[in-house]
């Protein structure tokens, strides 16, 4: 059962790898992120209403606080695909990918922010041993490098924080309603988000382009099937396990952009891509264990 959920957890770390890919991919051809964003989002939200109905979940009760949170995670998620897009647009799929596995570091400022952790010698090394290797992720040491992109940067670190935003709503709502039931509601705020601030007239001309399949693809493996395979993955499996399983999604991510897009990294920037990554995944360990 254990390895029933760890191999569903991988499978959604791998789904994710990909995704950033496929935004590449359609970045490539001229496709505005948000527009890429929105598919994704609104896809993963028709895969998630087929999967509430089909669900034998007999209380349906909407009560706020599961609204609420359920809100929250969607506005997280939006920013998460939203600033992860751009990122890759910015700087390159490995880089972004790296940046958003940050995302546990700012769960833990937070927690320091309102008093919900003790903060520890331990902690607060995680935190400089994180930054020293965005430091040379982004070459940011080197004014002249071509690596550096303020705006990269910013949003990876952006997709971060709101990916950390999904993960504290998403658990406040699960505590009030089943998984489906909480995505579906997640999806719904986020597709009204980011209503607001898409492209309609490029978002229409999704449908009459050679790229619809690739907007296709990028929803159902990037949410739908990720989302679910995740949820129910995680709840089979400790948090201590969950935590270096998840390691694969951005390993995924840069391995994608290496090897099929022609994404390059200096050494360099490959020792701080690891130490992000070994840190991180420390991190989490060490909270779930």
């Amino acid at each position: 059962m254990k390895f029933s959920g760890s191999a569903m957890i991988i499978l959604a770390a791998i789904c994710w790898g990909i995704t950033g890919g496929l935004a590449d991919i359609l970045l490539s051809k001229g496709w505005d992120p948000l527009v890429i964003s929105f598919y994704r989002g609104a896809v993963g939200l028709a895969c998630f209403v087929v999967w509430f109905l089909l669900s034998r979940t007999a209380k349906r009760d909407f009560s706020p606080r599961l609204i609420l949170w359920s809100i929250v995670a969607g506005i997280g998620v939006a920013g998460n695909f939203t600033f992860y897009f751009l990122s890759i647009e910015s700087t390159s799929v490995p880089i972004a990918a790296t940046l958003m596995y940050t995302a546990p570091l700012f769960v833990l400022l937070i927690s320091f922010l309102f008093r919900l952790e003790k903060s520890t010698w331990f902690k607060w090394g995680c935190i400089f041993s994180v930054l020293a290797g965005i430091l040379l992720l982004t070459e940011a040491y080197d004014t002249g490098s071509s690596a550096v992109n303020l705006i990269g940067v910013a949003t990876g670190l952006g997709a971060g924080l709101s990916y950390a935003l999904f993960i504290f709503g998403f658990k406040n709502a699960s505590e009030n309603g089943k998984p489906q039931m909480v995505l579906t509601l997640a999806f719904v705020a986020f597709c009204t988000v980011l209503a607001f601030f898409v492209d309609f007239q490029e978002a229409a001309s999704v449908f009459s382009s050679s790229d619809v399949g690739w907007f296709m693809a990028i929803g159902i493996v990037g949410a739908g099937l990720s989302f679910a395979l995740y949820t129910i993955g995680i709840e089979r499996t400790a948090p201590s396990t969950a935590s270096i399983i998840a390691m694969v999604e951005p390993v995924t991510a840069s391995l994608f952009g290496l090897v099929l897009l022609g994404d390059e990294l200096a050494i360099v920037q490959i020792i701080g891509m690891v130490i992000i990554l070994l840190t991180v995944t420390t991190l989490s360990f060490k909270k779930g264990s």
